[in-house]
Parts: structure tokens; C-alpha cells; sequence
């Protein structure tokens, strides 16, 4: 994704950042700030997917070989002893085979409340071009319904990246009683258009909706960042009813994700929020139901891929996005 254009809004003024900050720093334990500590002494890492100039759109894994950035297959040498595949072991931090619905939900604090899970990008979009190129209507213009998504150096593709984060997240929010949903799971040869996976939350009347995405922004910028919805009525994008439950639930996932990971959020934009308004994205621009990005870091900077090639950090991340999912469940 690109950070310019008409639908990117820059950061937020002083006050607004203060208030930002309060709210996410709010959620932090004091082990998260032990880890800040850290991780401004020795270096963070991890900086996001779905607003750095390298793609944007759906996800879903047809298959187990990545794309390299020729768009040629690309082996399994991500540097992830389970390869990203799930089902590896627990010391990998791997989770359970899946589906895309959700098994029956059972007794927990979310029972009766439906998550919609996006992962970013679907692995099998190289392969169909014309397609994915097909433009479809966000509202405020036509976008493409799709994009292959960005990859690390290795060539680790994001949506491989992405399916794996949405196994895990769906395994921790069915423990809390959840019935959660993805947009798709390697059950289809391309797509979901962003369309598409924005009817998708909106006909299952989620509670919150979260797009999974990795960064294509350049070397050295790094840490996550947390995509909201902005303002917008136009067409058949009506954005107004959304934008503040959004903006809470980017927040309370925000300062997760720091707790978790221990990393902090992008050196490149949010102005150290880890968070980011835009206009541009059909995703959100279609959305009825509170609806957030989330991008996990660049894998196009080699600390930040190091981090998403890892199946433990992978879950880490899982962990924070979910926890911050259920605080803004709970309320």
C-alpha cells in the first residue's frame, strides 16, 4: 500500500497524539514498558504492511510455495523451522490446521460474539493477474480488487504471512468462546476482492473486524502500525457510524501489541502513535461493522523479517492483535 495520495490524512496534532498515546499506553502492563526500555536500548523492530508503497488488498493461501519477486514459485527458506506452515509444534509457536469457519463456538467470555478475520493478499494472485486488476468501486473511486501482496527479501510472501497470524488468532479467540470467520483460507484461487472481504464482516454483523497485512516500505524503517478508518460519505462508502469504535478498537490493539511483542510501533509513520487514518482503502471504506489493519512490521527491512519469519514471534503477534480484540469485546 502507499502512503500517498487523497485517502492518506498525516498524523495526528500534539493534543491528539497525546491522547492517542494515553489510551494505548493505558493498556500496557508493566513488563510492556520493561520491554520498551529494551528495546530502545538494543533496537526494535517490526514496522507495517498495508500502508508502505508495497501492496495492498486480500489474501489467502492456495499454495504452499511463494512467489518470488519475479513472480516465479519461491522455496520454503524462510528461516522458520516449520516453514510458516501451520500445525508445527508448540515450541515453534505454530498453530492447528484450519478452516475458514469457525468451529462451534463454546463458553467464554465471547460467546456470542463474531469475529471477522482478513488476511491480507492471497498467494495465488500472481498467477491471476487480470483478475486481481479488475477494478472494482470503493466508494470514493475504483481501486484493483486486489494485489499479490509484498514478500521479504528471502521471498517469505505476506500471504503467507498473513493466513498464518489469522490461523493463530482464530485458535486463542475460539478459546475465549468467539465464533470467528475468515475471509478466505486457501479455499479459493485468488481474492477475495477488497469488496468482497468488506461484504464479508458486513453480512456477518461482526462485532470487530481485523485485516491482516505485512509492509513493502523500504530498508530501515520498521515497527507496526494499526490502520483506522476515516470519515468518509461518498457513494457506497457511508464510513461515519464506524469511525470511533474503530478508532477504539485500533487503540486497545495498539497498546496489546506492544505488551506482547515487546516492539514499538513504525519510525515511519503514525509519529509514534502506531496509528494511522485513511480514506483510501475500500476495505474500510465499505465496512458497516467497526474494521482495522493491522500491519505487523516491513518485511522489506531485514530485522523486521527476521521477526515475521519466526513462527514464536508470529504467535506473539497473534496474542497481542487477539487480546486487544477481546479488551474492546469486553469493553
Amino acid at each position: 500500500m502507499s502512503y500517498t495520495g487523497p485517502g492518506f490524512e498525516p498524523p495526528p496534532s500534539r493534543r491528539s497524539r497525546s491522547r492517542l498515546l494515553t489510551v494505548a499506553l493505558a493498556a500496557l502492563v508493566p513488563g510492556a514498558l520493561l520491554g520498551w526500555a529494551v528495546y530502545a536500548t538494543v533496537g526494535g523492530s517490526g514496522d507495517d504492511e498495508g500502508a508502505a508503497a508495497g501492496s495492498a488488498g486480500s489474501s489467502g493461501a492456495a499454495s504452499s510455495r511463494a512467489p518470488s519477486s519475479a513472480g516465479a514459485p519461491a522455496s520454503d527458506e524462510s528461516g522458520d523451522p516449520d516453514g510458516g506452515k501451520p500445525g508445527g509444534s508448540a515450541t515453534s509457536g505454530s498453530p492447528s490446521a484450519s478452516a475458514s469457519s469457525s468451529a462451534p463456538a463454546g463458553s467464554g467470555p465471547l460467546k456470542g460474539r463474531v469475529v471477522v478475520i482478513d488476511p491480507g493478499h492471497n498467494p495465488g494472485n500472481f498467477r491471476h493477474t487480470a483478475e486481481i486488476n479488475r477494478q472494482v468501486d470503493i466508494g470514493t473511486n475504483s481501486k484493483e480488487c486486489d494485489t499479490t501482496g509484498t514478500s521479504t527479501d528471502d521471498g517469505y510472501i505476506e500471504a503467507k504471512f498473513t493466513l498464518d497470524v489469522a490461523h493463530r488468532m482464530r485458535e486463542l479467540l475460539e478459546e475465549q468462546g468467539a465464533t470467528v470467520k475468515l475471509t478466505q483460507d486457501a479455499d479459493r484461487p485468488f481474492g477475495p476482492c477488497i469488496d468482497e472481504r468488506a461484504e464479508i464482516g458486513n453480512k456477518a454483523k461482526a462485532d470487530a473486524v481485523v485485516s491482516i497485512h505485512a509492509d513493502g516500505s523500504g530498508a530501515g524503517n520498521r515497527g507496526f502500525h494499526v490502520i483506522l478508518p476515516g470519515s468518509v460519505r461518498s457513494g457506497a462508502a457511508d464510513t461515519r457510524a464506524i469511525v470511533g469504535p474503530s478508532r477504539e478498537l485500533g487503540e486497545r490493539i495498539a497498546g496489546n501489541f506492544v505488551r506482547v511483542t515487546g516492539d514499538a510501533p513504525s519510525n515511519y509513520v503514525g509519529d509514534g502513535t502506531g496509528l494511522v487514518t485513511r480514506k483510501d482503502l475500500g476495505g474500510l471504506n465499505l465496512s458497516t461493522v467497526p474494521k482495522v489493519f493491522v500491519e505487523c512490521g516491513n518485511m522489506r527491512d531485514s530485522k523486521d523479517a527476521a521477526l515475521l519469519t519466526s513462527g514464536a514471534w508470529r504467535q506473539k503477534a497473534a496474542q497481542g492483535i487477539s487480546e486487544g480484540i477481546v479488551s474492546f469485546l469486553r469493553g
